[in-house]
Parts: C-alpha cells; structure tokens; sequence
C-alpha cells in the first residue's frame, strides 16, 4: 500500500505542473488576429455557398436513390 501512495504522491504533482506547462505555452504562442470585417464577409458568403450546393446536391442524390429504390420510403 505505501508505494502505491508514494506512486500517487509524486505521479499527481509531476502531471500538474506538465499540465500547467502545456497550457501556459499554448497561451502565449497563440494570439486570434483581429478579425477583418472583408475576409470575415468573404468567408461566410463561401459558407454559404458551400451549403447552397451541399444542399442541392442532397436533393439530386435522393431523387437519384428513389428512382434506384422506388419502393423504399426511407428517402
């Protein structure tokens, strides 16, 4: 029982500070620009964009699998 104790006495304190370590460094090297209100509208206009035609292309391939599977009603 006592190395157990000892095992957990030097384990937890070691994975704390390794812990803390790896936080502190992620902090200060990562600073989020400030945001640029023109690429900010530029990225979500291609969002958009990107959905609009996820969203077509979902309505192509169900008609597609009904005309494969007509008697199916899962589509």
């Amino acid at each position: 029982m006592l190395p157990v104790i000892i095992f957990v006495a030097v384990l937890v304190p070691l994975l704390l500070i390794a812990f803390a370590a790896v936080v502190r460094r992620n902090s200060a090297g990562e600073r989020p620009e400030a945001p640029d209100p023109a690429a900010a509208a530029a990225e979500q206009a291609e969002y958009e964009q990107e959905f609009a035609d996820a969203e077509a292309y979902q309505e192509q391939w169900r008609e597609e699998q009904h005309k494969l599977h007509p008697d199916d009603k899962l589509y």
